[in-house]
């Protein structure tokens, strides 16, 4: 018996072809604002008010940035060159606005060429950064609180009328957690022995959640979610290894595909996007302030290696080997976009210190944006694949 394939798969695969995907066309034909944003800091819960949808920018087949790179030179980031490059060619000219940050500077300044360069044919069109705090605590909540304030909301109030009130901004938080419970519902079979659904396929499944307006896939989570309560297993698991993926931006599911090919199973993402971090719903009391509320989530869930203090740093490392033993994990896979500054040095320390205080084995790796040569890549994770597995047989697995 193999798995039966998932009712919508296909069809989530083909929305991940273009931004400007069928859904987003839709959205905006009924007159929705489309808000694009690129880092995991910005609250994608603001962006899905009512009467705008969220959009987290991709690129796919970029693979030859030529003219973001006269622009940023050939040793920035592939990810924001990738984005600026498909901006030149016309791939965004649906959005309304482009949320940003401040804390990557190379993703600063790709966000800001929008603007310099009139990349968008909108004259209400705007990019806003949000400078992000880099530590944790009430202060930092409120600091970034007044961050989005000014960034986000008051951006949009003036430019598109949008209604943050507190009433939409509750309605907004629960059907975004909605979307969180279903992820992780969906998300809960990686932890079985003999998991029922594939690496490859949940990474589908949560690209769509960010690359798609919300109200138009919800019932389609929700008829995956029920599908996989009577998904039966292979009769034999076909993988053999099981890794924790984890790194900087990764919305290449052909990245994950191949590392399956190879015989490890992707059982959790603990990258930027992944659904680890940014598909914890947001808990509210009665008598809260939403906007606080929703900065200090942002805020705490991040893992971002942003973040300098020894104690968050370590704190990261503990995540990762907690999410290996959770996930039944045998290894780690960190891999970094080239010229990441913040993921070099953080994938660095991983390799160190994953083996050295938690047993984990780690292969480390520097990739591409899209990797269009899987070969070299193809190679390091069979070898890694082999390490895990003698690994095991000395340890008597």
């Amino acid at each position: 018996m193999v798995l039966r394939d998932l009712k919508h798969l296909i069809f989530f695969e083909d929305l991940l072809q273009d931004a400007n995907n069928a859904l987003v066309q839709a959205a905006c034909a009924e007159g929705r604002h489309a808000l694009a944003y690129n880092c995991s800091y910005i609250p994608e819960v603001l962006l899905d008010v009512e009467g705008c949808f969220s959009v987290r920018l991709r690129a796919p087949r970029c693979t030859n940035p030529d003219l973001a790179t006269y622009y940023m030179t050939n040793r920035s980031c592939p990810y924001s060159k990738s984005i600026l490059e498909r901006a030149f060619e016309g791939g965004y000219n649906f959005i309304d606005a482009l949320l940003g940050q401040e804390c990557c500077t190379t993703m600063n300044r790709m966000e800001q060429y929008f603007e310099y360069c009139k990349l968008i044919p909108n004259e209400k069109f705007f990019t806003a950064c949000i400078d992000m705090p880099i530590k944790k605590g009430d202060w930092y909540a409120g600091y970034f609180r007044r961050q989005i304030e000014k960034k986000i909301i008051t951006p949009m109030q003036e430019t598109y009328g949008v209604d943050y009130s507190e009433d939409k901004l509750m309605d907004a938080i629960e059907r975004h957690n909605e979307i969180c419970r279903l992820i992780t519902e969906i998300g809960s079979y990686r932890k079985l022995d003999n998991p029922t659904i594939t690496g490859y396929e949940f990474h589908i499944i949560q690209l769509v959640t960010l690359a798609c307006p919300k109200y138009l896939i919800v019932d389609k989570l929700r008829e995956t979610a029920e599908e996989l309560k009577t998904r039966e297993p292979d009769m034999k698991w076909p993988f053999r290894c099981k890794v924790v993926l984890a790194g900087s931006e990764n919305d290449d599911p052909d990245f994950t595909k191949l590392i399956e090919s190879c015989g490890a199973e992707v059982v959790c993402d603990r990258y930027c996007y992944g659904a680890v971090e940014s598909r914890i719903p947001i808990e509210i009391k009665e008598g809260d302030d939403p906007l606080y509320v929703i900065a200090r989530h942002y805020l705490e869930t991040s893992n971002c290696p942003r973040f300098m203090p020894q104690d968050e740093m370590r704190a990261r490392k503990r995540r990762i080997a907690e999410l290996a033993k959770e996930y039944h994990a045998d290894g780690v896979i960190v891999a970094s976009n080239k010229f990441c500054e913040y993921w070099s040095y953080e994938r660095v320390i991983d390799t160190v210190v994953l083996p050295r205080d938690f047993g984990l084995p780690v292969c480390s790796i520097e990739k591409e944006y899209i990797n269009s040569a899987s070969g070299q890549l193809r190679t390091r994770f069979q070898a890694f694949v082999e390490s895990v597995e003698i690994k095991k047989i000395q340890e008597g697995k």
